[in-house]
């Protein structure tokens, strides 16, 4: 009954607050970062102490790992801690200090009045990591063609993704109840508190979006500021199932865009003057690949995973289709260093690891997914036949949530609280990774938000490019609070450069 999960909340808040109590009287033991953490001084480094479970504030506790870097102004123009999420779920947020170390010119002057706070959430990197598989083996080459060719191949794959799910429980099992979205926002308070702030200053990207949204709902009288960039769909019937289906239409999308900016740039690529000619020599490459892979390691999973940054992002533009143009030419290996797995590497390939293991946690564990194989196999070669780029690929990457082995929860309706100020949110039109729509609804759930459109662009963050009509906004709404009396368009930034 919804009076239950009422009541089990009503435990958790309790358990968030005793936990935020005690971080606030506790601190942060700030230090030099370990030499390993690769984060340059005077960047520092601490943790903060949490509940695994909030409705057992006394029992098993776990560190988050956090860092730090003071505001560039003087004491006069300090405003507090700025505390970031890049995404995932499953992404670090520790670099997030470095965009003062390396002078950003985009955040020199939110740098000016915040200390910028990155945290690795619970499960991921140096905050009690999780892992489903060894990282060795996760990274491991050529993987199976993710687009079926039989029966067999769907067996196969579920088979996959069956294994993959005991892993995390056997690997991560004591975690993975906990891994859930409302708990990072708990923790993201408890942080909050442990860096002695009354309130909350937030930017989250992507997947950090829907953390935003989740912590606003629960705490909506700790928020300051909040910028929201990219934006999850926070609509209770979109997380997580429907989510990854509309992705897939999105980057469908967005490929074309790049295809097309290959093909207006074929002096330079020579992959063909239309978009046709482009994604013939794509299906080239991929059915040459699926034959044989390239250099005995690069197949189609390989190749997908290498060319979906070129729909993520517009800096990847230029470099992949450089290393696309040198194949057609006849320079193989290029590709195959891009995009085959460098088992030498091996903390790289732990981080993999760890990422893919936290994303398929938070998203298994936050909602429920369908169980039945029939669903997934007709949705999936429903929106394969439009959309191939992207769709099985995405499909056995989520299909451990059919057979997840610990509860899956109901996702938060998230709302206006009392409280909740006006947050900004900022999404370009033609993201793939988290769409357009997304934006919109979470616009309407957050009573006095603003939204900033990028029109005519698609890159996944739009905060970190240089716009100056999205930058001077986000600049002006971090530094004094103010927010344009509407919506605002803004022209895109500019389009990379072959």
């Amino acid at each position: 009954p919804a009076d239950g999960h009422a009541r089990g909340w009503d435990r958790e808040a309790r358990g968030a607050t005793i936990a935020a109590a005690r971080a606030a009287r506790a601190g942060v033991d700030w230090e030099d970062c370990d030499a390993g953490w690769n984060l340059p001084k005077p960047i520092q480094c601490g943790y903060v102490t949490v509940p695994l479970d909030y409705a057992k504030p006394f029992g098993k506790q776990i560190k988050l790992a956090v860092d730090r870097i003071g505001n560039t102004g003087g004491k006069s123009e300090r405003q507090g801690a700025l505390i970031y999420n890049p995404g995932g779920p499953g992404g670090s947020g520790l670099r997030f200090p470095a965009r003062v170390t390396s002078k950003s010119a985009v955040w020199a002057n939110a740098a000016k009045a915040y200390d910028f706070v990155g945290f690795d959430p619970r499960g991921v990197g140096h905050s009690a990591p999780i892992s489903c598989v060894d990282p060795q083996e996760f990274v491991k080459a050529p993987k199976a063609d993710p687009v079926p060719g039989s029966e067999a191949d769907k067996l196969a794959q579920r088979k996959l993704a069956r294994e993959y799910a005991e892993g995390c429980f056997e690997r991560s099992g004591d975690m993975l109840p906990h891994m859930t979205t409302p708990n990072t926002a708990r923790d993201l308070d408890v942080i909050r508190a442990a860096l002695g702030e009354k309130k909350l200053n937030y930017l989250g990207v992507s997947y950090g979006t829907y953390l935003g949204a989740v912590y606003g709902t629960l705490f909506p009288d700790h928020v300051r500021r909040m910028v929201v960039d990219s934006v999850v769909n926070p609509s209770r019937d979109k997380i997580w199932y429907q989510a990854n289906l509309d992705q897939d239409v999105a980057f469908e999308g967005r490929w074309k865009d790049w295809q097309d900016w290959v093909a207006a740039n074929d002096a330079t690529y020579h992959l063909g003057d239309t978009r046709a000619e482009v994604q013939d020599q794509w299906l080239k490459l991929r059915a040459t690949a699926a034959k044989e892979p390239l250099g005995g390691v690069v197949g189609p999973a390989e190749l997908i995973s290498f060319f979906q940054s070129a729909p993520y992002y517009d800096s990847a533009w230029a470099p992949i289709a450089e290393t696309f143009s040198k194949y057609v030419a006849g320079d193989t290996q290029a590709l195959v260093d891009a995009a085959a797995p460098d088992l030498s590497d091996t903390a790289g390939n732990a981080s993999a690891e760890n990422g893919n293991a936290v994303y398929t946690a938070v998203e298994c564990t936050d909602a429920k997914w369908p169980t039945d194989w029939n669903t997934w196999d007709r949705d999936n070669t429903r929106l394969h036949r439009d959309h191939p780029f992207m769709t099985w690929a995405n499909a056995w990457m989520n299909l451990p949530c059919a057979t997840w082995p610990v509860k899956q929860q109901t996702p938060l309706n998230v709302k206006t609280g009392k409280g909740l100020p006006p947050v900004l949110i900022v999404q370009s039109e033609r993201d793939a990774a988290t769409p357009y729509a997304g934006a919109v609804e979470l616009h309407q759930r957050f009573k006095g938000s603003r939204l900033i459109t990028e029109r005519d662009a698609g890159s996944h963050g739009v905060t970190g490019l240089v716009n100056p009509c999205i930058n001077d906004r986000v600049d002006a709404y971090l530094l004094t609070g103010k927010l344009d009396a509407r919506d605002v368009t803004c022209a895109p930034h500019a389009t990379p450069k072959p």
